[in-house]
This record gives structure tokens, sequence and C-alpha cells, in this order.
């Protein structure tokens, strides 16, 4: 793959994030259709899809012949390609649905299963975050690098929960409290992608989070690596798309995260939890 397709590709991303961008600003406090799709929690409006649409035709447009993964629609196109989207047309739909302004479209491009391409753009601060694999990371086309932040006490993270958090265990609670306690303070956004934008700009130094589809980090992982951060599992080994986890850090508190998050105390150390 050359860098001249690389960057034709980053600018069709680019294109589908911007217009769907534009129809999230405008349906932005008329919904009408606000669902759940089975899932307490989980909510799907009509800016959803007509977000998903507009992607989806652009995509149509310019490499009909690619697969493509997306939240609302599925998998579609031709499911053979070694070129796969992961696209989340609203990450942050929560957030979205009651005009709390902290959403994203994200756009990834998966070449043979590795994030190649990633755009994310947040149409309500006017960010657009931008990657192609070995070019680099932007934020509104100027570079951008993680953090220098070297020590967990003095780090700042963020992280998020998983729709079945009440009815799983494994529901990241005892994690939040535990880093709470160990760094400057934990974070709760409501939008996977913008997390890992906010890592790769130096905002928050190390994100984490389970219960991830593919659309929610296909973006933000390649973005965080062109930005000079360290994207792995939980435990260090490499990260696995499919697997719903990411650890994602500026590289410097990579190594004491890791070892944090593999040896959290009990929830029930943190004191009672009634529903």
């Amino acid at each position: 793959m050359t860098n001249n397709q690389l960057q034709n590709f980053l600018e069709i991303a680019t294109e589908a994030a911007l217009a769907a961008g534009s129809v999230l600003q405008s349906f932005c406090g008329k919904l009408e259709e606000i669902q759940e799709k089975g899932r307490s929690g989980d909510l799907v409006t009509e800016a959803d899809k007509a977000s998903e649409a507009v992607i989806l035709e652009i995509l149509g447009r310019h490499v009909p012949d690619h697969g493509i993964l997306a939240e609302e629609s599925g998998k579609l196109g031709d499911a053979s390609s070694k070129y796969l989207w992961a696209i989340d047309p609203l990450d942050g739909t929560t957030n979205y649905a009651h005009q709390y302004p902290w959403a994203a479209v994200s756009i990834g491009l998966l070449i043979e299963g590795i994030p190649q391409i990633g755009v994310i753009f947040d149409p309500f601060h006017n960010e657009l975050f931008r990657a192609a694999k070995g070019l680099g990371a932007t934020r509104n086309r100027q570079p951008i690098a993680v953090s220098q932040i070297s020590e967990l006490s003095k780090s700042l993270l963020v992280t998020g929960f998983a729709y079945d958090r009440r009815e799983t265990t494994d529901n990241n609670y005892a994690e939040f409290c535990h880093l709470t306690h160990l760094t400057q303070g934990v974070r709760r956004s409501g939008s996977a992608s913008l997390d890992l934008a906010q890592v790769a700009c130096g905002r928050v130094d190390g994100y984490w989070e389970r219960g991830l589809a593919p659309w929610d980090v296909a973006a933000g992982v390649l973005i965080v690596s062109e930005a000079g951060g360290q994207v792995t599992a939980y435990d260090k080994s490499a990260f696995e798309i499919n697997s719903g986890r990411v650890l994602a850090t500026n590289g410097r508190i990579h190594a004491p995260l890791s070892d944090a998050l593999l040896n959290v105390p009990p929830l029930s150390s943190w004191g009672s939890i009634t529903r």
C-alpha cells in the first residue's frame, strides 16, 4: 500500500466524516425517535441512521468494492475484500440524545484486519482527528502527539462502562475505583472514539475499556499509535480489534497502568453497592 493510496483513502474517510458531522448538527435538539436496541441504555436515533446513510453513500461512490462493518447496518459489501471500513455514525448516542455535546463520527479502514486509516470528527467542538499508517496523526490538520507524563500517580485517565454493566460483574467498576485512587483522576466521557482522540493529542495520558465493538476503536487506535502512543490488550499483549478490550496510553505509563489493571482489588473491598 503506497502513501498516495493511503492518502486517497484518508481523504475519502474525511469527506464522509465531515458530511456525517453536518447531519448530526442538523438533528441535534430536534430528535423525534429515541429507541433502545435490546439493551438498557443502548440507544439509537434517527440521527444515527441518517449519519450512517450519508457515510455509506460516500463510500459506495468512492470504493464500491470494499467491505463495510457499520454499527446500525451491520456487514455490507464484499465480505471477501481485504478492505473493511468500520463505521460508528454517532459515537456517544446517549450524550447526543440528552443534548450533551460530546459525541463524534468515527470511521476506520482496516486492510487485512489492521487499522490503516482513522478519522474522528467532533462536530460540536469542530475537531477533526486524522491518521494514516506511517503518516502521523493530526488535529484540524496540525500534527499531534501524546503527553509526556511518565508517572501513573501524576496521570489523568479516561474510561467507560459497557451497556451490560448491570448484568455482569465484569463491569469496570472496580477498575474505575482502583485507578481513581492511584492517579490524579479518571474521567468518563461516554464516547470511546473521543477518549482515544484525547489520548492522541495529550489531553489525557491513558484509556482503557471493555465491551467495545470494532467500530468504536478502529479509527482511534490508529490515531493514538500514529501520535506516538501505545495500544495493546490489558496485559500488554497484542491488541485484537475483536476482543472488546483496549488499553491505550502515551507509552510512558503503559506498563504501570497495565499492572494496575491486572491487580485490581475485588469490588467488595470498595464498600457495598446497591442498585
